[in-house]
This record gives structure tokens, sequence and C-alpha cells, in this order.
């Protein structure tokens, strides 16, 4: 009779940490969207993740991809054969650990890259800054919340084999159908509130049953 309820805490916990993790989600008012790649080459693929919140490349085309950053330094690298480096002496490298910008860079980061190796999937995904915005309140472009508005015009330079090339863009506010929660955090609120019930409902009728100790018992004879 102890699972019961330990599953019950489990599922009670998995959906309280459902809000938090739409909360590092991208913003649904947003688009970003790549619109081309150059040089296009069969097998390497960038697309944008969460509304505004990541870029993913994958790449399968059997040549080196390379990403820079934001003082065109070298940030990311996916070999031919699927290795996935990133430097480490990159200011990308730290400003890319989180959605806004804020991790500390060290001083005085050496020029000369300092490779490390993070998988050999082909597929690397990170926050750049210059896809989405990254102000405290809305941008000037936006006038009107009820209209669709473009925002930005984004660039990301790379290199594909000893070509350069970049990925590009454009960030545009869409306004929702409606200014209530997003559908996932209605999912997660509800199924919080049926799996509350039903613990209630398990906890009272635990409480009402008779232990195992009097079920067995023999009923007296009159």
């Amino acid at each position: 009779m102890t699972r019961r309820p330990a599953a019950l805490l489990a599922l009670l916990a998995l959906l309280l940490t459902a809000p938090v993790a739409l909360a590092h989600e991208g913003n649904p008012n947003y688009r970003s969207v790549v619109k081309t790649v150059t040089p296009a080459t069969k097998g390497a693929t960038f697309e944008i993740l969460n509304f505004d919140d990541r870029v993913l490349l994958h790449n399968t085309s059997g040549q080196d991809v390379e990403v820079f950053g934001y003082e065109n330094e070298p940030y990311a690298e996916i070999k031919a054969d699927g290795t996935v480096l990133v430097n480490t002496n990159s200011r990308a490298y730290y400003l890319n650990e989180d959605r806004q910008g804020e991790t500390a860079v060290p001083k005085d980061l050496p020029a000369e890259p300092q490779w490390k190796e993070l998988s050999k999937s082909g597929r690397f995904e990170w926050h750049d800054h210059r896809m989405h915005w990254m102000g405290a309140g809305d941008p000037p472009q936006l006038k009107d919340k009820g209209e669709e508005t473009l925002i930005d015009n984004w660039e990301i330079p790379i290199k594909v084999g000893d070509q350069p090339g970049q990925v590009a863009g454009t960030l545009t506010w869409v306004p929702l159908d409606s200014g209530g929660l997003p559908l996932g955090a209605i999912f997660a609120f509800a199924g919080l509130i049926i799996l509350l019930s039903i613990a209630v409902f398990v906890v009272r009728r635990r409480r009402g049953a008779p232990s195992e100790d009097v079920a067995k018992e023999p009923a007296e004879a009159w």
C-alpha cells in the first residue's frame, strides 16, 4: 500500500516542476525564423527551437561547419565526422549559457581558440542573442501589440568548409489569440488539480479502511 502514495508524490513533483520548465522556453509572442543559409549546403540545417529560444545546427553534410561569436571569433564547430566542439576562449561560450546573457565572462580571454569536445552527435544548440529580443521592455518597433510586427532582421556568421557565409532570419512579434496562460501551463495546472484530487481520495480511503488485523478477526456469533 505504500507504493501508491509514493507514486502520487512523484507525479505531483513532476507537475510542480512543469511551470518551471515552461519558464525557460522562448517567448510565444515572438517568432524567430531562419530564412536563408549561405552557402546552401545539403545536410547542414539550422532551425529555431521554442519560438525564439535557441538555434539548432545539425550537420550531416560531410564538411566542417563553424559558427562565429559576437566579435567574429570562432565559437563552435561541428566536424565532418559529427564531432561537436566549442571554443572556451570565446565570449559567446559564456554569454550563451543563459537566455539573457548574464553569465560573467572571464577577463583577458586568449585569442587562440581552446576547443572543448561536447559530443559526436553532429548536433549543437545554443542561445544566440542575435536572433531574439534582449531588451527589458518592448522593442521600439512594437507600436501595436495586436498587430504582427517585424522586429529585426538578424544574421549569424558561419563557415562551411572553406566558404564563409551566414544564417539570416527574421524576428517578428505575433499577437496571441488570447491573453491567457500558455497552453502547456494550462495543461500542467489541470493535471495538478486532478492529481491532488486523487491524492485526497486515496488518503481519505486509507484512513477510513479497517486495519488488516481487524479485518482478519472473526466476527463473534451471538
